[in-house]
């Protein structure tokens, strides 16, 4: 609340020092809540709509689920050195899933320039993915095409959906590591 008499710069201190009440653990947190929460709801939606995820889509559900487990760590983490260890692999796994998910979009948005998603060859990612299916076909089992679209909600597909998702999580994951930065200095 400002007070006639009372300069901005007080007002703006104020607000800026109320954003406090976001530490790295809580921060943490949320980003868990979300990686597990996107991770999770892309596995029901894939059940319950009976659609066909391709091997970039169930990758991105890895990485949600791995964000998710790094950024619990991070936040249960004591310590500076330990929540830094996770909340480290934590932010690349996010930057890992934002290039994954931004070359979905563009597939499914050029797929005549891109090409098929699958060639000849399968790559590492393919090749962790079949290998996952073949254990666990009920949640890894990659039977679509990373070109279609699919389900379109509001607009954007779940590629779109998981893009802004991971970018969300990269903000706050490198809010987080710049935070405990700060507090350790």
């Amino acid at each position: 609340m400002r007070f006639p008499d009372e300069p901005i710069n007080s007002v703006l201190l104020e607000e800026l020092h109320g954003m406090s009440r976001f530490t790295p653990r809580k921060i943490w947190l949320t980003l868990a809540a979300i990686a597990v929460g996107m991770g999770v709801g892309s596995i029901l939606l894939t059940d319950w709509l009976q659609m066909d995820p391709c091997h970039l889509c169930i990758f991105q559900r890895l990485l949600f689920l791995a964000l998710g487990v790094l950024a619990l760590g991070a936040a249960l983490a004591s310590g500076h050195l330990g929540s830094r260890l996770l909340g480290t692999p934590a932010f690349a796994t996010t930057i890992l899933g934002t290039g994954v998910a931004a070359y979905q979009s563009w597939l499914q948005i050029r797929p005549n320039e891109a090409g098929p998603c699958i060639g000849g060859e399968l790559g590492p990612i393919e090749q962790l993915v079949e290998w996952l299916g073949q254990e666990w076909p009920t949640l890894f089992l990659a039977t679509g095409f990373c070109d279609d679209m699919g389900l379109v909600f509001l607009g954007l597909s779940l590629a779109n959906w998981a893009l802004i998702g991971f970018l969300v999580c990269l903000a706050g994951a490198a809010w987080a590591l710049w935070r405990q930065e700060r507090a350790a200095a």
